[in-house]
């Protein structure tokens, strides 16, 4: 079976879930894997399955200022430098852009360098905005027209 990249649904959520230490590492990011942004936002919330699982995903929604929102995105550990990572990208700019979407914007905190430097890298402007998570807790924001 080759590589399919397909709208989400719960239970891949939830197989996620189950081996997030495959694509978050030590960063225990499990709080941010809602299920309702995947009930809700379907078209945009995309998983990439193969024959030996879930190797990849990213959940995003469009805004209602025609923003598409990437909200995680995650390659599991035996694909990264793959490009798989910018697959999904594009993939979900395609489903935001089907939307109305007419920028992209993500987040990351200061000292995730591989994330800072991936974005880029898909021509992300970056930007440290202070507070941004609340008092004393700055993110870097990425933001790019389409």
């Amino acid at each position: 079976m080759p590589l399919e990249i397909v709208p989400a649904d719960v239970s891949d959520l939830h197989q996620v879930l189950e081996n997030h230490a495959r694509y978050w590492g030590e960063r225990d990011l499990r709080a941010l894997h809602q299920p309702v942004l995947v009930r809700e936002f379907g078209a945009t919330c995309l998983i990439a399955r193969a024959e030996d699982g879930i190797r990849g995903y990213v959940i995003g929604f469009v805004t209602p200022d025609h923003t598409g929102y990437v909200h995680l995105i995650a390659t599991r550990d035996d694909t990264r430098g793959t490009g798989l990572g910018r697959r999904l990208y594009t993939e979900f700019t395609d489903a935001a852009r089907g939307q109305g979407a007419v920028r992209l914007k993500a987040i990351t905190s200061v000292g995730n360098k591989g994330s800072i430097a991936f974005h880029r890298s898909l021509g992300f402007d970056a930007r440290v905005e202070e507070d941004y998570d609340g008092p004393g807790r700055p993110m870097v924001v990425f933001t790019r027209e389409l």
